[in-house]
């Protein structure tokens, strides 16, 4: 911060001998401001009626010696020194989990005592309205340039605090997916982030390059693991579908596959079959990237885990319908599949289907002709479904 500035500041046209009027006065000054302070602040009361009164006496006798340093010149408001006492004043109101706003209010107050106290010496040195209107003016001003110092350093303690909890979160997160580490440790660095270890958990794999606003969206019960490319997210196993549509809300438009519930010791492989899943279905993805559950989809990752044997079951199960061309083979393979998931039931196959009863009748009997005893025993056709089921993925997919 440099000495001089060349924009005008409002002291600058006060007498220079104002400050050597006013300089007998300022302990005075000090303790009527701290006085009205504790009146005005609550959150400071118990503080300024302490042991610690005396040393922000000290302060604020400081700053007012610097106030009166500034009258009849057109220096800055604050020395790098007294820039760095206000920014520590905003670290440690921040480690004392006060507000930011009993600060503001603090300061509120000391311009206001400042003021009434000042004007009065003013006045009484034989000072007109004129230097009463200005000192008005450039005490507001200055107690403005504390007040910005002291929002600075609580902003900054709060980044940093931040900062160092989102590490240690993402540290017992690293810990629970890895897998390998021992319930202490995993409990100590549950411990240390601030975090209550759940019985059980879910863990969610995401798409994202918005991780801080992600982090707006979930609440303190949930770790994010941010990646280059994507997140890891580990939350409590949902209990019952309020919880599970909050999360679905907070994961909504991240791409998000969220992993089946498993002890919290088994958080890897939540996540592992969280990105099989993900891969699998990847063609699948909804276009509005809502969060999708991997126990909503288990028959089709069944299906679709193993190209090489689904497609070896399918060519063994359906050769009968291999000679036929693809119109009549796919409406024969779409009626034996509504066949197999209506129990031979004919109505709701035509509804189904969108033909005439008559039509299915006729299709049934071809497919009795081509298929024959196959249609008659269970396990054939549940290997019939499966293929029917993977083939009719494929076709939508």
């Amino acid at each position: 911060m440099g000495k001089w500035q060349t924009r005008q500041q409002p002291w600058a046209m006060l007498p220079e001998g104002l400050s050597a009027e006013l300089l007998p006065h300022l302990e005075t000054v000090a303790d009527d401001l701290l006085e009205a302070a504790q009146h005005d602040v609550p959150d400071y009361a118990a503080v300024l009626r302490g042991a610690s009164r005396e040393p922000i006496r000290q302060r604020v006798l400081v700053s007012l010696a610097r106030f009166l340093e500034v009258l009849g010149t057109n220096h800055e408001a604050l020395t790098e020194e007294q820039h760095r006492l206000h920014l520590g004043l905003g670290h440690r109101e921040f480690q004392q989990g006060r507000p930011l706003n009993a600060l503001f209010a603090a300061y509120r107050s000391g311009a206001r005592t400042t003021l009434h106290s000042l004007s009065q010496h003013t006045m009484a040195a034989g000072y007109g309205a004129a230097v009463l209107v200005g000192l008005a003016e450039s005490v507001f001003a200055y107690i403005e340039e504390l007040s910005a110092a002291g929002a600075e350093g609580y902003a900054m303690e709060r980044s940093e605090r931040a900062g160092e909890r989102d590490r240690l979160r993402e540290a017992a997160a690293t810990l629970l997916i890895r897998g390998d580490a021992d319930e202490v440790a995993v409990r100590a660095a549950a411990h240390a982030a601030g975090w209550r270890l759940p019985e059980r958990i879910v863990v969610a794999v995401l798409e994202t390059d918005h991780h801080a606003r992600l982090r707006t969206r979930l609440d303190d019960r949930s770790l994010l693991l941010t990646r280059a490319r994507g997140a890891v997210l580990i939350a409590p196993e949902p209990l019952g579908a309020a919880q599970r549509a909050g999360l679905e809300t907070a994961l909504a438009g991240h791409d998000a596959m969220i992993g089946p519930g498993r002890p919290w010791s088994a958080a890897g492989e939540s996540l592992a079959l969280a990105e099989t899943a993900r891969g699998l279905l990847a063609a699948d993805a909804p276009q509005d990237r809502s969060a999708r559950w991997v126990t909503d989809h288990l028959p089709q990752l069944i299906l679709t885990s193993n190209r090489v044997l689904v497609d070896e079951l399918a060519q063994q199960r359906l050769g009968p319908l291999r000679h036929l061309k693809d119109g009549p083979q796919g409406r024969l393979r779409a009626t034996l599949l509504s066949w197999l998931r209506h129990q031979g039931h004919r109505s709701p196959m035509a509804a189904e289907l969108g033909v005439h009863g008559q039509t299915v009748g006729y299709r049934l009997h071809q497919l009795r002709a081509l298929f024959g005893d196959q249609l008659d025993d269970p396990q054939s056709r549940f290997e019939l479904e499966l293929a029917l089921r993977a083939r009719e993925h494929d076709a939508t997919a």
